[in-house]
């Protein structure tokens, strides 16, 4: 059984084209994140700094865009993986909250279990957190740890719920200010251990938001998130909950059509 979750787990992740990372190394994860995070930094810096295309006309955040293929090679150096910023930390030894590998499939969904242990990124735009807007907290779908008010959460563009700052359960791994800046570090639920997303020191680039007085923009996967509506509504879930079909009957088993062949 286990190791069926554990193929279930990485067809998934295949089919929304998404590489598993190794459940230790965060750089290895990073690179989907990365890649983004630069075109993310682009399109919020693109109006104030009046970035040029080749033939000199203005280029705005939509073009930056429009025109992620043509940038993203100069750029890619800044958000290839490195191997100085890889987590070694175990993502158990030392939580608060500790369960075998076969009871965190039990527990959690294939998409929470890919985030929160197996250190995976969610495709963006996937989780229904991105729109949420009520007030509330964000708490771990792992342990139910509250990690995030509502009141720090803003429209990124990016894709993932981000949020201006932390509440104390989440956990930073240390990097260096120039891993963190470039890449991100890594962030986890401090009682259970499982991945979060990551943060980085881009906030200033958010005008108008709450990120822009703390500096720093807390990506999240929304799958590692459960929403707490302020009013005492019912939980919601951050991993994508798309219906799936049944399988489809062989021929030999399928009923008898009703009616004649025209």
């Amino acid at each position: 059984a286990l190791s069926s979750r554990r193929y279930a787990v990485r067809r998934l992740a295949a089919q929304r084209g998404i590489s598993p990372a190794p459940s230790d190394s965060h750089g290895a994860r990073v690179h989907m994140r990365g890649r983004l995070h630069v075109l993310a930094l682009l399109q919020a810096a693109a109006p104030a700094l009046a970035l040029r295309s080749a033939g000199g006309h203005p280029l705005h955040s939509s073009s930056v865009t429009l025109k992620r293929r043509t940038l993203l090679p100069a750029l890619l150096p800044l958000a290839l993986p490195a191997a100085a910023h890889a987590s070694t930390k175990s993502r158990t030894a030392g939580y608060e909250v500790q369960h075998s590998e076969r009871e965190w499939l039990r527990l959690l969904s294939e998409d929470q279990y890919f985030v929160l242990r197996q250190g995976g990124t969610e495709s963006p735009n996937s989780s229904p957190l991105v729109k949420e807007k009520r007030p509330g907290r964000f708490l771990c779908a792992g342990c139910a740890t509250p990690l995030f008010d509502a009141s720090q959460k803003f429209e990124s563009g990016t894709g993932w719920p981000s949020f201006a700052s932390a509440l104390p359960a989440v956990e930073t791994q240390q990097t260096s200010m120039m891993g963190a800046a470039l890449l991100g570090a890594e962030l986890r639920c401090g009682v259970c251990g499982g991945h979060l997303g990551d943060v980085f020191l881009d906030g200033m680039l958010f005008v108008g938001t709450a990120a822009a007085l703390t500096g720093k923009r807390y990506c999240i996967d929304g799958a590692a998130l459960l929403f707490e509506p302020a009013d005492g509504g019912e939980l919601v879930r951050g991993d994508p909950q798309t219906p799936k079909s049944a399988p489809e009957l062989p021929s030999w088993l399928q009923p008898p059509k009703i009616g004649y062949p025209a």
